[in-house]
This record gives C-alpha cells, sequence and structure tokens, in this order.
C-alpha cells in the first residue's frame, strides 16, 4: 500500500486547474496496487487530488484541521468538499475549533508524517502565510519524507 499526501496552491485559474489535474493524474497513474491519499480535500489541489486517487480506484483518508475548517472553505466548494468527504474511507478529526494557518499546519504535518510521499502542488515559491504549501515541503523534507513537485508548464498564479 502506497499512502500519498497533498499539499498545494487554492484558488488556482481555470487553465491552470486543467492542467494540474491532468499532471496529477499522471503522476497518480505511476502507482500500482493499493493506493492511499490523504488529503484535507480544501478547494484547489487538496480536492484534484482526492478526486483523482477515488477515480484511480484508491483510497480517501480526509484530515479534518479544525471543527469548523468546512465552513470557512469557499461556499461554493462545499458540495465537491462533501462529496469527497462522504466516500472517505477513513476520517480524521483535529481538535482544533478554529480554522487557523496553525491548524492547518498540524494538519498538513500529520498527513505527512502518515504518508509514505508528499505530492506538493507547488509553483517553487515561498509561502503566501504560514502553513502554504512551501512549508509543508518543508516539513516533509525535514522528515526525510520525499516530495514530488508538480507544477506543470504553463501553469500560473495570481
Amino acid at each position: 500500500m502506497t499512502r500519498l499526501a497533498i499539499s498545494g496552491h487554492r484558488g488556482l485559474p481555470q487553465r491552470t486547474t486543467e492542467l494540474v489535474d491532468e499532471a496529477l493524474r499522471a503522476e497518480l497513474r505511476k502507482y500500482e496496487g493499493d493506493l492511499v491519499g490523504l488529503s484535507c480535500i480544501a478547494d484547489g489541489a487538496d480536492a484534484l487530488f482526492a478526486r483523482a486517487v477515488l477515480d484511480q480506484g484508491g483510497a480517501l483518508m480526509v484530515i479534518v484541521p479544525a471543527a469548523n475548517y468546512r465552513d470557512k472553505l469557499p461556499e461554493d466548494h462545499h458540495p465537491e468538499y462533501d462529496a469527497l468527504f462522504e466516500r472517505a474511507s477513513e476520517v480524521v478529526q483535529l481538535d482544533f475549533p478554529d480554522s487557523t494557518s496553525e491548524s492547518h499546519m498540524v494538519a498538513s504535518v500529520k498527513m505527512v508524517e502518515m504518508a509514505d510521499q508528499l505530492v506538493a502542488v507547488w509553483d517553487g515559491k515561498s509561502a503566501r502565510g504560514y502553513g502554504g504549501t512551501a512549508d509543508v515541503v518543508s516539513a516533509a523534507r525535514e522528515r526525510n519524507i520525499p516530495v514530488t513537485v508538480v507544477w506543470p508548464e504553463g501553469a500560473e498564479r495570481d
């Protein structure tokens, strides 16, 4: 069984979303046998990864950083969040009451520590705030967890 965690950018432009989805699916095809994806299923890379894992026949483990996490995500993402959450084979709920940068980073570190590898949808730039993708990549590398960066040619962030 291979356990892959995801960290990646949110709020991606439509064309970048399409490029990232295609690149994530290509990356996941490299893994044969039992695949478990670990994700907080936020909008953007997290949800794209989770959907790709499920479409490939893998299992989804959802890490929920805080009690009000879903409510703090963009409202238009709630239907996708709910659909993915319902398909999770396991849910790990952290004890934070509020969805904050700290709770997100703790959730990301927990995912990394439970995974064999981190897949990072990352433009290679510094995090825009504590707990961003760059911070999660650093945490994985500090723990000697392999990191695969996915940032396809033509992808952009605003």
